[in-house]
């Protein structure tokens, strides 16, 4: 059974997402969410831990589709995840960027999803290789936020074009 909060999330999630943080009215959310703002508030405490628990449940949902450990695999799910999500960018990074860097609630949501990825593509790179890389895994990570950014205009190429780039980045270190 959803709870009226994660209703909450889950209808707003796609109005920040199309249309970003800062513009968007709390009028806009409670639309989107169907309730009151007196329930968004109630419920979520303000826009910004709106915004918070709409990162942390696309976390969540991130760090359950992206349990891989394979550069393929990697890649594998970025495809799945810009045909299921879309492919607008990184939602953590637009969050960031718009007006997070001085948001507490926001910039320790990004921070959580960034050692979250950090951690898949070490994982990936100790899995592939043998052994840790840090350069290897930071390369990687270009690789997989430069597919994700460009697939809003390439589309999937972006993603192949990046899997081509990562398992170069592996047959050189092996």
């Amino acid at each position: 059974m959803t709870t009226t909060r994660e209703r909450i999330i889950t209808s707003t999630e796609p109005v920040f997402d199309e249309h970003g943080f800062a513009g968007i009215g709390v009028d806009r959310l409670t639309e989107a969410a169907g309730v009151s703002s007196r329930t968004l508030y109630k419920h979520m405490g303000s826009k910004t831990g709106l915004i918070a628990a709409v990162l942390d449940a696309r976390r969540e949902r991130f760090r359950r589709g992206f349990a891989v450990s394979t550069v393929d695999e990697l890649f594998d799910a970025l495809a799945d995840w810009v045909r299921s999500e879309g492919a607008r960018g990184c939602l953590f990074l637009r969050a960031l960027g718009e007006d997070g860097r001085d948001v507490p609630e926001v910039e320790r949501a990004v921070s959580e999803y960034r050692d979250l990825l950090r951690r898949v593509l070490s994982s990936i790179v100790e899995q592939e290789t043998g052994a840790a890389d840090e350069l290897l895994a930071e390369q990687l990570l270009v690789a997989f936020e430069g597919a994700t950014s460009a697939a809003s205009y390439r589309g999937p190429r972006a993603v192949e074009a990046a899997r081509s780039v990562a398992r170069s980045l592996l047959v050189a270190r092996t």
